[in-house]
């Protein structure tokens, strides 16, 4: 039964874990594929373009947003982040799930457009504040100065956490994982996405008229 495809949002304030809880989860299904964002921001060490994200110009990515070919996009720390329109809107045609490893601005533009019904927005909590610091501390990819502003830019990410569909408090990251897997398989199992399912029961009710 060929199913449109889902749009898995996962939100939370850096550091909280979504980008490591999105990596478990493409490793548990392959068959998901993973929305590649546009940015303006200089690459990191070891990032390579359209594998972590397509690394645009300024002037470059404004045109893309004039042009409607952003599905979402928001001003992050000073640089611009979005996500490209068209392969999304293709994996859905496919049957596809996409997931998505974006912050409340993006997931809220996202709910908001015309593939609303097709969202499954998740909100990833920290156990705690200073739980939240140190996992950034931890990774050493920013500076202090980089560090506090996410630090200060965190309570207002957290407000958001009522706007989602699902929350997890990733207290555990195995825990957390699992949740993540049992959300996704019983979105999957809606009777509303499941468009070939008036078909497949009008063929059990034949069956059962020719006993």
């Amino acid at each position: 039964m060929h199913r449109r495809g889902l749009l898995v949002i996962l939100s939370s304030p850096s550091g909280a874990g979504k980008s490591t809880l999105a990596r478990r989860l493409m490793t548990w299904d392959p068959t998901l594929r993973f929305s590649v964002s546009a940015t303006t921001r200089q690459p990191r060490q070891g990032e390579r373009d359209g594998v972590e994200y397509f690394f645009k110009t300024r002037d470059a990515f404004e045109e893309m947003v004039a042009a409607g070919e952003m599905l979402e996009h928001a001003e992050v720390f000073g640089n611009l982040y979005g996500t490209p329109k068209g392969p999304v809107e293709a994996a859905m045609a496919d049957g596809r799930d996409t997931l998505f490893d974006i912050d409340w601005q993006g997931g809220q533009q996202i709910r908001r457009s015309s593939l609303a019904s097709d969202v499954v927005s998740i909100f990833i909590l920290p156990p705690s504040i200073a739980d939240l610091e140190q996992r950034l501390r931890t990774r050493a990819q920013d500076s202090d100065e980089v560090i506090a502003g996410r630090m200060e830019k965190s309570m207002t990410e957290i407000s958001h956490w009522g706007e989602y569909d699902y929350v997890i408090i990733n207290r555990d990251v195995d825990a957390a994982e699992a949740e993540l897997k049992t959300i996704l398989m019983a979105e999957r199992a809606r009777a509303n996405r499941q468009p070939g399912l008036n078909a497949f029961v009008r063929a059990l009710n034949t069956e059962f008229d020719a006993r």
